[in-house]
């Protein structure tokens, strides 16, 4: 094998433009959480790694994408990476700020040091030599080009790589005010006095309302469909850490039963106010479908008192207002999209046995960490932090297996080669 990939690197250098470099160890694809957590795996198994990341910071999505409030929405014992707690000294929900610290300080710990800048154009398995070839180009040097080759790749790129900007009639080339995405929000703060449309209803849309209606924005929010809401806490104890424990005795559905009655009893009907519950359970849904309960922090009592007006969907934009479609028409100032996020991996890898068209891998979790040929996923399981933390775990573990197997042979060989030299001598 060793012979093999010298010689392709010799001819690479020569048939391409590119530079070619041979990663002795995974590469892994992604500087967020996910992509931390398999590299500081690997680095507890011995196993050398490389972590391209195409912005300029790790966790960019963190660091550049992320609205002021933000908060953790679970405890920090469900979104702490492996092998690292979080400090002592962090709030039961640590804000957005600790978390890009902790991520940093994870980074540092475990000598981290991702190489910047790097874009994936493409990556595909080569059946010739067993091995994948991942062409990057650089986001800072136009037409400089990287092909790096491995033995194992690992999706890293996470379930929010790119935003979802939807098709509306009118909003793109009739609607005068301003439009963005929930990824360029900040604060309410610029939108004091003005009428804002907070499009989507899911944690995001609600934490973005609830931000405006603080600023004094005459704030309204589209709920097209069922949604979800539970208290975040019941009795001072985590909603959600509740779940969790309950599943481990109960049937889900009688969970799904019991989080209803207590959240009928905390919340109280929502009906009324335009909100309108699932057909199937929080728990459930989220498991068939990675939909998230949302996980009330203060918007509700918006709703409620009238600060943060529920709408029906959209029918239409036009210069400075927007029609419903139930007739209402609405003057607005400005259009905060809070439509989520996909994942960008089929644009640019090169396979479909293993992930789908909607660039998540077809086996459901517990899963879908683990392809053919070297392939391995993290990040993708719809389940956070802690879903991201269990792909990273095994996906080490299965390297690391490996590595060690091979690098035992190696030895061996090397010692047998040594003592065939000595008796000829």
């Amino acid at each position: 094998m060793d012979n093999t990939m010298f010689s392709l690197m010799a001819n690479e250098e020569y048939l391409s433009d590119r530079r070619c470099i041979w990663v002795n160890g995974p590469v892994i694809v992604g500087a967020g959480p996910s992509g931390l957590a398999t590299a500081a795996c690997l680095r507890d198994q011995g196993v050398p790694f490389v972590v391209v990341e195409r912005s300029d910071c790790i966790a960019s999505l963190w660091q550049k994408r992320t609205y002021d409030r933000l908060k953790l929405h679970l405890p920090k014992k469900f979104c702490q990476l492996p092998k690292m707690p979080f400090p002592d000294h962090y709030p039961e929900y640590p804000t957005k700020r600790q978390f890009i610290d902790y991520l940093e300080s994870y980074a540092s710990h475990f000598k981290i040091k991702p190489e910047f800048n790097k874009s994936v154009k493409s990556a595909r398995f080569d059946e010739t030599n067993g091995l994948w070839r991942v062409r990057m180009a650089s986001t800072t040097d136009a037409g400089e080009e990287t092909e790096y080759i491995c033995r194992w790749l690992v999706v890293a790129t996470g379930e929010n790589a790119e935003q979802v900007v939807p098709e509306i009639n009118g909003l793109k080339n009739e609607f005068n005010g301003e439009v963005i995405h929930a990824c360029e929000y900040k604060s309410g703060e610029k939108f004091r006095g003005k009428r804002v449309l907070v499009v989507g209803c899911g944690n995001s849309g609600m934490e973005v309302s609830l931000d405006l209606a603080n600023h004094n924005a005459i704030t309204s929010m589209v709920v097209r469909s069922s949604v979800h809401v539970l208290p975040r806490e019941v009795m001072g104890k985590s909603t959600f850490g509740i779940s969790v424990m309950l599943m481990k005795w109960l049937p889900l559905w009688l969970v799904d039963k019991l989080l209803l009655i207590v959240s009928w009893l905390v919340l109280g009907s929502l009906s009324k106010y335009g909100l309108k519950r699932p057909n199937i359970g929080p728990m459930e849904l989220k498991s068939k479908t990675g939909k998230t309960p949302v996980l009330d922090i203060g918007a509700l009592e918006k709703i409620k008192s009238g600060d943060v007006d529920i709408v029906p969907a959209i029918k239409r934009f036009s210069r400075s207002h927007v029609e419903l479609v139930d007739g209402q028409k609405l003057d607005i100032d400005a259009v905060v999209l809070a439509t989520g996020y996909r994942s960008n991996v089929p644009s640019w890898l090169q396979e479909s046995e293993f992930f789908a068209k909607n660039g998540f891998p077809k086996s459901p979790f517990p899963n879908a960490w683990k392809g053919k040929s070297g392939l391995y996923a993290a990040g993708f399981t719809r389940k956070g932090l802690a879903g991201a933390s269990a792909d990273a775990v095994n996906i080490a573990q299965d390297i690391g297996k490996v590595w060690r197997e091979e690098t035992k042979r190696q030895k061996m060989r090397r010692n047998v080669g040594h003592r065939r030299c000595i008796s000829v001598a």
